[in-house]
């Protein structure tokens, strides 16, 4: 038995390369004549995703929130300097099921020769809280916007992709590991994680391919977490809370979060990479950690290490 040991580690280790290898060697995607729908365009991620698949060559259908906004129209107007008309700006509420059929219509009605490629789920919105200060409204928005609006549309495009055998992206995060004050957001992100899981391996006899896209913190590339306000926080707290709470513990995790914030990276680029990697890659990943080494290390221990491991290590970030 020991003696096939190295043989083993040989073969894993052939296994753990073999699709880098792979993705080295094969021929990328052309996309010319291939449609795209992202949602969440108004700014960040979804803002620049758009910009940059257009001028890679692919037809964009682009989903915003306030389509008559400034992100909005700052994205036709990028987008029509090149004169090509592969940019279409569209209204896109992905907790409204109206807004998800007609996108579904406008993007039929839209095809190019080589029809629809890729459905990126990138709308989200974050907040900070700990959990007896949200509201179940808060709650209830929160599931709607980040899980249940991207099950939404993957539901109305997965037809055209498996006709087409497409891909299928997902905004995700690290925080879908831990959580330091915005566990809501975490509950979203780790079901979103759940989600993919179930549907890349339900996908795979179609050809559709499923990735998720695992940033770090990048609060400084979005508009997705604006900083907090320790008074607007204490003003909305039940009278329950406050007497648990005071002002002075409010404050402090106010400034605790906004420093984490103020920490994010402001090169939403190096995103935007993974997620055109995911759509053009001949071997894509199932999933893409763009994080710092540190955060890193934080899922790492996370996921390998028991809870009561991570628990302190999290405690222990939070005392400071």
């Amino acid at each position: 038995m020991w003696a096939a040991a190295p043989l083993l580690l040989l073969f894993l280790l052939f296994l753990l390369f073999l699709p880098r290898l792979w993705r080295r060697g094969a021929v990328r995607l052309e996309p010319a004549g291939r449609a795209v729908l992202i949602t969440g365009c108004d700014s960040g991620f979804g803002h620049l995703l758009a910009l940059r698949l257009h001028r890679l060559g692919f037809t964009v259908f682009a989903g915003c929130l306030s389509p008559g906004g400034e992100g909005a129209r700052r994205l036709q107007r990028e987008a029509d300097c090149t004169g090509t008309g592969r940019l279409r700006v569209l209204r896109l509420d992905v907790t409204r099921a109206r807004d998800v059929l007609a996108a579904k219509e406008l993007v039929l009605s839209h095809l190019p020769e080589r029809g629809f490629w890729g459905l990126v789920n990138n709308a989200g919105i974050s907040t900070f809280g700990e959990t007896g200060w949200l509201s179940m409204e808060k709650y209830e928005k929160f599931a709607d916007v980040n899980l249940l609006g991207s099950i939404r549309t993957t539901l109305a495009f997965l037809p055209l992709l498996r006709k087409y055998k497409g891909r299928i992206v997902f905004m995700s995060s690290i925080i879908a590991y831990f959580s330091l004050g915005n566990g809501i957001y975490s509950m979203t992100k780790a079901a979103i994680e759940k989600f993919c899981d179930a549907l890349r391996l339900e996908m795979k006899k179609f050809g559709v391919q499923v990735c998720i896209i695992q940033p770090g913190n990048y609060a400084r590339s979005t508009k997705i977490q604006p900083p907090v306000s320790a008074e607007e926080i204490w003003n909305e707290l039940s009278e329950e809370e406050k007497a648990v709470y005071n002002k002075e513990y409010v404050q402090e995790r106010a400034n605790f979060f906004n420093s984490i914030l103020n920490e994010g990276s402001a090169n939403g680029s190096e995103v935007v990479d993974a997620m055109v990697d995911a759509l053009t890659s001949p071997a894509p990943k199932a999933r893409y950690m763009v994080a710092k080494l540190k955060e890193k290390a934080l899922v790492f221990v996370c996921a390998l290490f028991p809870t009561i491991v991570m628990d302190s290590v999290l405690s222990y970030a939070l005392s400071k």
